[in-house]
């Protein structure tokens, strides 16, 4: 299991600092799409250059343009790159197989997909690295969790890693664990 710290909603200094404070204790930091609609790839380049031993995950949500997309962050410093479950296979296939180019990694952000159990199977199927579970913030405004489809991933996805976002508290970590 590895840890990832998401940063929503801070700039980049902020970011850098927080960074700081806790990198002993992570694997992983997320670029959350906040950022990097905030501060563009810059954030992910400046956090790959300061913190070059953990894994940057630039959460671009990729709609469409998969390949290209993968490309500019890749160019910019992301280990991982996310792509939304809802896209359509084409734009999956593109950023996978520009993925394997650049040496990164997708993940696959099921927010808000209706079947997840039959899409997490044809996601698998097309050489994704990771399956992540991910309640938004409004649905965790309305009390929701992903715990239960997190169960669910976890006994379809045959071939990917799975994983688990929003939503997780420290009341809540062991629903994870």
């Amino acid at each position: 299991m590895q840890l990832q710290l998401a940063l929503d909603l801070v700039n980049i200094p902020e970011a850098k600092e927080v960074v700081k404070e806790v990198e002993a204790y992570i694997d992983v930091v997320e670029i959350g799409t906040p950022v990097v609609i905030n501060e563009g790839l810059r954030a992910v380049k400046e956090i790959k250059e300061a913190f070059p031993n953990l894994t940057v995950l630039a959460d671009l949500k990729i709609m469409d343009a998969g390949g290209y997309e993968v490309m500019k962050a890749s160019e910019a410093g992301a280990d991982i790159i996310t792509v939304l479950g809802a896209t359509d296979d084409s734009t999956i296939k593109g950023a996978v197989e520009e993925a394997r180019k650049q040496g990164t990694k997708i993940l696959v952000d099921m927010i808000n997909v209706k079947d997840i159990e039959q899409r997490a199977k044809e996601i698998d199927a097309l050489g994704v690295d990771y399956i992540c579970v991910h309640t938004g913030y409004d649905l965790q405004a309305a009390g929701e969790n992903s715990f239960e489809q997190l169960q669910t991933i976890k006994r379809v996805v045959k071939r990917a890693k799975t994983a688990v976002a929003g939503g997780i508290k420290l009341n809540t970590l062991p629903e994870v664990i």
